[in-house]
C-alpha cells in the first residue's frame, strides 16, 4: 500500500485542483464580464439559435485584451473585449465573429469545456505521479520527461477538440444560412490578430491545428455533405 501512496496523493491533488480551478474560473468570469449587446451580432445569433431550436444564444464580453473566445465549464460563451474591439474597428466582420461563437458553442455541445477542466487537473495529477515514478529511476531528469510526455498528450487532445468544434461550427453556420466563408476567412486572419506565430513550433506541440489544416478539414466536410446530399 505504501508504494502506491504517491500515486494516490497525486490523484487527490488532481481532484482538489479540479474543484479549485472551476471555482476560480467562475469567479474570474463573473467579476470581469457583461452580456454582449450588439444588434448586428444579435441578428446572427438569433439565426443560429433558430437553427438549434433555442430561444436565444447568450454571449458575454470578458474584459481582457487578448483576442480570444472561450466556453466556460458551466456552458457560458465569452468573447474577449480585445476581440470585440477588432470587430468594432472593422478588422473582423460580424459574420466572422459569429463563427467564433459557433465554434465555442461546439465546445459546449460536445462536452469539451467541462472535460478540458477535468483533463487539466487529471493531467497535473498524472504528471506528478509520473515524475515521482521516473525520479526513482532517472533522478533529476524524470520530471522533465514527465512534463514533456504530458505536454504531448495535452496538445493532441486539444487539437482533436478544435477539429470537432470546427466541424460543429461549420454545420451550424451552414444551417443558419451564414455559410463557412467567414469561418475560413477568420482563420486566415487569426495569427495577425493574436500576434501568434506557430511556424517555428512542431504541429504535435501546438494546442491548435495549423490554419491550413483547419481550413482543409472544413472544406473536406463540405464536400462530404454535398456528396451525401445533406445541408450539414
Amino acid at each position: 500500500m505504501i508504494k502506491f501512496t504517491p500515486i494516490l496523493l497525486a490523484l487527490l491533488y488532481g481532484l482538489a485542483m479540479y474543484r479549485f480551478s472551476v471555482w476560480r474560473t467562475k469567479r474570474e468570469l463573473d467579476s470581469k464580464s457583461t452580456e454582449l449587446a450588439d444588434p448586428i451580432l444579435k441578428g446572427l445569433m438569433d439565426r443560429m439559435a433558430a437553427a438549434l431550436d433555442l430561444k436565444r444564444i447568450r454571449v458575454n464580453i470578458y474584459e481582457i485584451e487578448p483576442v480570444n473566445g472561450l466556453a466556460a465549464p458551466d456552458g457560458r460563451i465569452f468573447l474577449t473585449r480585445g476581440f470585440y474591439r477588432k470587430y468594432k474597428a472593422g478588422e473582423v466582420s460580424a459574420e466572422e465573429l459569429a463563427s467564433v461563437i459557433a465554434h465555442e458553442l461546439g465546445h459546449v455541445a460536445l462536452g469539451h469545456s467541462r472535460r478540458r477542466m477535468i483533463d487539466f487537473s487529471g493531467q497535473n495529477a498524472l504528471r506528478t505521479a509520473l515524475a515521482m515514478i521516473l525520479s526513482r529511476f532517472i533522478p533529476f531528469i524524470g520530471p522533465f520527461i514527465a512534463n514533456f510526455v504530458m505536454s504531448l498528450l495535452a496538445a493532441r487532445l486539444s487539437r482533436k477538440d478544435e477539429y470537432e468544434a470546427d466541424a460543429y461550427a461549420s454545420a451550424l453556420l451552414v444551417k443558419s444560412g451564414i455559410g463557412t466563408g467567414p469561418q475560413k476567412s477568420l482563420f486566415k486572419k487569426l495569427e495577425t490578430l493574436t500576434g501568434a506565430n506557430g511556424a517555428a513550433m512542431p504541429v504535435w506541440l501546438m494546442s491548435h491545428p495549423k490554419t491550413t489544416e483547419r481550413i482543409a478539414a472544413i472544406e473536406a466536410n463540405e464536400d462530404r455533405w454535398l456528396a451525401s446530399g445533406q445541408d450539414a
